[in-house]
């Protein structure tokens, strides 16, 4: 089997000969681009998903957003100051701004000022939402269709789920606790007019010609707890992956931090798995207790090794008796994909991603 059939089978309920793996790369090629070892165009070329056979990787990441967005009745204006992306939004009911600022350390950026401040700001907010525009945009899909072939998946993304796109994009989850506790019915009403306009948008991803799509949460336990996964989460992510399933792809949201304070109600939502989940030491629940911790749900989990396994920061021996450790309890039943939980980090060494392969190869057989 190749790394394609692998995972189909096992998404689609079988067993395949191995256990299949996929790493999510991209952090680790924005680093490189950055550095001026790979072209600036890579990461958009038939090349990224070529280097990915050649370390032994199932490609799936990165994806996309398949739709474009317009606000209407509003004037946006962007500009750069230095490290600093601005981004400005006059509206009717008032101004909304944010920065987003680059840190050459990371390789990434940051929200250095959310579009929300507080509860003054939604009725322009919720302006913005009633008046966006969506259109499709898939053609970034059907050229990765062609390229990607059987060397793994491809992927795109519906939006998030109203709750997570106030807490890791809009406001934060200082400033979405204080509007939720000092103004609680406008707090309810922003959530539903955040469904109303990701629904318009999640309704154009699901006709994307892909494999998978993934409702992007970024989740962490400490961020969400269950009163907000109940109010601004749980609804949106069932009847979408209701959808994508009567589309006939698979379903799967990002959930790459701590786990035990959500991972028993995300494996009731009806995806077909989570994943970029990161087992102890460095998370918080060991990948020997995934399965026994969400009791009779079938959910498969995708991840087991850190990101930080694949750097100096860890030995190699400890990077191999982790992989060994992860793949005994995989190769138990056919219910887990490998990946890197989350990415291969800016610092990451090129022969633990290849070695990952030979230790699948050798190991990793039911």
């Amino acid at each position: 089997m190749n790394e394609r059939e692998r995972v189909l089978t096992l998404l689609r309920g079988g067993r395949p000969d191995q256990v299949p793996w996929f790493g999510d790369l991209d952090y680790w090629a924005t680093a490189l681009v950055r550095r001026g070892l790979r072209p600036p165009d890579f990461k958009r070329s038939r090349a990224y998903i070529e280097w990915h056979r050649e370390l032994g990787v199932g490609y799936y990441l990165q994806g996309y957003y398949p739709f474009r967005a317009k606000i209407e009745g509003v004037t946006e204006r962007r500009w750069q100051e230095g490290d600093r992306a601005c981004h400005e939004i006059v509206t009717p009911h008032g101004t909304l701004r944010e920065v987003w600022t680059y840190m050459p350390e990371s390789f990434s950026n940051a929200p250095s000022e959310f579009l929300l401040k507080g509860s003054a700001d939604l009725p322009a907010y919720r302006y913005c939402l009633e008046h966006t525009q969506y259109e499709s945009d898939f053609e970034r899909a059907e050229q990765r269709r062609g390229w990607v072939g059987q060397d793994g998946l491809t992927v795109a993304y519906l939006p998030k789920s109203p709750m997570m796109q106030l807490i890791a994009q809009d406001a934060g989850v200082e400033t979405t606790t204080e509007i939720f506790a000092a103004a609680p019915e406008e707090f309810e009403k922003t959530l539903e007019t955040i469904r109303l306009a990701h629904d318009r948008a999640a309704r154009l991803a699901v006709g994307c010609p892909v494999d998978m799509l993934m409702i992007p949460e970024n989740l962490t336990s400490e961020c969400v707890g269950p009163t907000f996964f109940e109010m601004g989460m749980r609804d949106y992510q069932e009847h979408w992956a209701r959808e994508i399933a009567a589309a006939g792809k698979f379903s799967f949201i990002h959930m790459d931090g701590t786990l035990r304070g959500l991972l028993k109600q995300e494996a009731t939502v009806g995806l077909t798995f989570l994943e970029a989940l990161t087992p102890a030491p460095v998370g918080d629940l060991a990948v020997e207790e995934w399965a026994s911790y969400v009791g009779d749900s079938k959910v498969i989990f995708w991840g087991g090794i850190p990101g930080v396994y694949f750097t100096d920061k860890t030995s190699d021996r400890v990077f191999e008796q982790h992989v060994r450790q992860v793949l005994a309890v995989m190769r138990s039943c056919p219910r887990y994909v490998l990946g890197v939980a989350d990415q291969v980090p800016p610092d990451g060494l090129e022969y633990r991603v290849r070695r990952v392969r030979e230790l699948v190869d050798a190991h990793g057989r039911y």
